[in-house]
C-alpha cells in the first residue's frame, strides 16, 4: 500500500504538472488545487490537536517510567550491594518500601495553560466572574439607586488577622527549635530518649493548645481561624515527617558506631517548601521568576474575593432566614439543591487558589522543582483515583506515614485496615478543621469522609472507566458540596439566632438547626 506522504507528494507533482499545461488542458483539473490546500491545512490542524492532547499523557508516562527506573536502580545515597554484609553507613537509609521521589516538573495547569484551547476555558471563567459582578451591580443600581460594593463579609472574616499572625510566631519558633534540637542532641548522644520525648511533647502541646486558646478566648472570625488551624496542622505534619525520616538514619548510624544529624539549613528549608515529606535535598530550579510569583499571589487573592462574593450573594440571602421556618425535609432538600452551584464553585476556587496558585508561588520563591501538587483529578472515573489525585501533597503524607506504616505494623495483608486508617485520620482532621474554623461541632465532614467517602472508595474503584463514571463522580461531587454548604450555613445562622440559655455539653454537640425556628 502506498504511504500517505508518497501519495501527497505524487498529488503535488501532478498539480505542478497541471499548472505547467496549457490553459485548455488544465481547466478541468484546476479545482483539485484548492481541495489539496484545504486537505493539507486540515491535516496540519489534526496533527497539532493530536500533539496537544498527547502532551499531558506523554508527560505522565515519562514520570511513571522515571519513578520505576528510580525504584529498580540503587539510590545515590545507598551503596551497591556487596557479597559480604556489613554495617550500614550513616547516610544509608533502611529499606522502607516505595518512597516519594522528587523530580523537576511543572504543575499540570501550567502545562495545560500552554495550550490555547485551555487558556480560552480559563478566560471563560474570568469572563463569567466579570459578567456576574456587572449584573449584580446593575441589579443593585436599578433596585437601590446606587452601586453597592459590600465588603462586610470579607472584613468580618479577616477580622483580628494581626492577632492570628502574632500567634503564629511562637508556633513556628517552637517547630523550628524543639524537634531539631531534640533530634540533634539525641543523635550526638548528648540527650537521652526520655528527655527528647519530653521536649517533643512540650512542642506538641504548644502547637495544639495555643491556637485553640487564642481562637476561643478572643473569638477570632473564620478566616483568621483558618490561618491558625492550617498552620497548626501543617507544622504538626512537618514535624512528624522530619522525625519519621531522620530517626531511622540516626539509629542506623548508631548501629555502625557513628553519628549523624540532619543539617539545620535543610530543616529550615523544609518548613517553608510546599511538601510534607522531609528530604535532605530537593530538586531546584535555576532561578526565580518574580513575575510568576506575583501573578499567582494576585490570582489567589482574586479567588478569595470571588469566594466572598459567591457566599455574600448566593448563600447569605438564602440561609440567613432559614431559621425563621420550622425544620423540614422539604426545606433541607431544597437548600441542598440550591447550594450545589455555590458549593462546586467554592471547591474549584479552593483548589485553584491554594493547590495551584499559593503552592506554586512558594515553590517558585524557594526554587522548589517538583510542582506536582495535584494531578488530573477532574478526569477521575472513581473516587479512589479522585482521593489520590486531588491533593497529592497530603496524599503523599498519608500514604507514607499512615498507609505504609500501617502495613508494616499490621502485616502486608492488612491493606483494608491500613486504608481504613487513612480514611479515619483524614476524616478526623477535616472535622477538626471545620470545628475550629466555624466554632461549633457538626460532624458533616466526619460522615462524608469516613462513611460515604469510604463506601465510594471501595465501590467506585479503578476498575470503573468510561465517561459515564466520570459524570457520576461529578454528580456525587456536586451533591456532596451542596450538603456541606447547606448544613454548615444552616447551623451557623441557627447558633446565632437561637443561642443556648445555658451552656452544656449536649447543647454544644447537638445541631441547633434541627430545633431552631423563630
Amino acid at each position: 500500500m502506498e504511504p500517505r506522504g508518497a501519495r501527497l507528494r505524487r498529488r503535488e507533482g501532478q498539480v505542478g504538472e497541471q499548472d505547467e499545461r496549457p490553459s485548455g488542458e488544465g481547466n478541468s483539473e484546476t479545482h483539485r488545487a484548492p481541495d489539496l490546500v484545504q486537505w493539507t491545512r486540515h491535516m496540519e490542524a489534526v496533527k497539532t490537536q493530536l500533539l496537544e492532547q498527547a502532551q499531558g499523557q506523554l508527560a505522565e508516562l515519562l514520570d511513571r517510567a522515571m519513578w520505576e527506573a528510580r525504584q529498580t536502580c540503587p539510590q545515590q545515597d545507598r551503596p551497591l550491594p556487596s557479597t559480604a554484609p556489613g554495617p550500614m553507613s550513616p547516610t544509608q537509609e533502611p529499606s522502607l518500601g516505595k518512597q516519594k521521589v522528587f523530580i523537576n516538573r511543572k504543575s499540570l495547569l501550567d502545562e495545560l495553560m500552554e495550550i490555547q484551547h485551555f487558556r480560552t476555558i480559563y478566560h471563560m471563567f474570568i469572563a463569567g466572574l466579570c459578567v456576574l459582578i456587572i449584573s449584580t451591580l446593575a441589579i443593585d443600581f436599578i433596585d437601590e439607586g446606587r452601586l453597592m460594593l459590600e465588603f462586610d463579609l470579607l472584613i468580618f472574616s479577616f477580622g483580628q488577622l494581626p492577632l492570628a499572625l502574632v500567634t503564629w510566631v511562637p508556633m513556628f519558633l517552637s517547630t523550628l527549635l524543639a524537634p531539631y534540637q531534640a533530634l540533634r542532641l539525641w543523635g550526638l548522644w548528648i540527650l537521652g530518649a526520655g528527655l527528647g520525648c519530653t521536649l517533643l511533647a512540650a512542642h506538641a502541646a504548644v502547637l495544639c493548645v495555643l491556637p485553640v486558646y487564642v481562637a476561643v478566648g478572643h473569638q477570632l472570625p473564620p478566616a483568621s481561624r483558618c490561618v491558625l488551624v492550617f498552620e497548626q496542622v501543617r507544622l504538626l505534619m512537618k514535624s512528624y515527617s522530619f522525625l519519621r525520616e531522620s530517626v531511622p538514619r540516626i539509629l542506623c548510624a548508631r548501629g555502625g558506631k557513628g553519628t549523624w544529624v540532619p543539617s539545620f539549613s535543610s530543616y529550615l528549608y523544609f518548613l517553608f517548601c510546599p511538601t510534607l515529606i522531609y528530604r535532605e535535598t530537593y530538586p531546584r530550579t535555576p532561578s526565580v521568576r518574580w513575575n510568576y510569583v506575583a501573578k499567582n499571589f494576585a490570582q489567589a487573592m482574586a479567588c478569595v474575593l470571588y469566594a466572598c462574593f459567591i457566599l455574600g450573594r448566593l448563600c447569605v440571602p438564602v440561609f440567613a432566614n432559614m431559621s425563621r421556618e420550622p425544620f423540614s425535609t422539604r426545606s433541607l432538600v431544597l437548600s441542598i439543591l440550591h447550594a450545589t452551584g455555590p458549593g462546586i464553585f467554592m471547591l474549584l476556587l479552593i483548589f485553584f487558589a491554594f493547590l495551584h496558585c499559593w503552592l506554586n508561588a512558594f515553590a517558585e520563591m524557594l526554587r522548589f522543582g517538583d510542582r506536582m501538587f495535584y494531578r488530573d483529578w477532574w478526569n477521575s472515573t472513581s473516587f479512589s483515583n479522585y482521593y489520590r489525585t486531588w491533593n497529592v501533597v497530603v496524599h503523599d503524607w498519608l500514604y507514607s506515614y499512615v498507609y505504609q506504616d500501617g502495613l508494616r505494623l499490621l502485616g502486608g495483608r492488612a491493606r483494608g485496615a491500613a486504608m481504613l486508617g487513612v480514611f479515619l485520620v483524614s476524616a478526623i482532621v477535616h472535622e477538626y478543621i471545620f470545628c475550629f474554623v466555624l466554632g461549633f461541632f457538626y460532624p458533616v465532614m466526619l460522615m462524608l469522609f469516613l462513611v460515604f467517602g469510604g463506601l465510594l472508595n471501595f465501590t467506585m474503584n479503578d476498575q470503573h472507566t468510561g465517561p459515564a463514571w466520570n459524570v457520576l463522580m461529578w454528580t456525587l461531587l456536586f451533591l456532596g458540596q451542596g450538603i456541606q454548604v447547606s448544613l454548615y450555613c444552616q447551623e451557623w445562622y441557627a447558633r446565632r439566632h437561637c443561642p443556648l440559655p445555658q451552656t452544656t455539653f449536649w447543647g454544644m454537640v447537638t445541631p441547633r438547626s434541627w430545633s431552631c425556628h423563630l
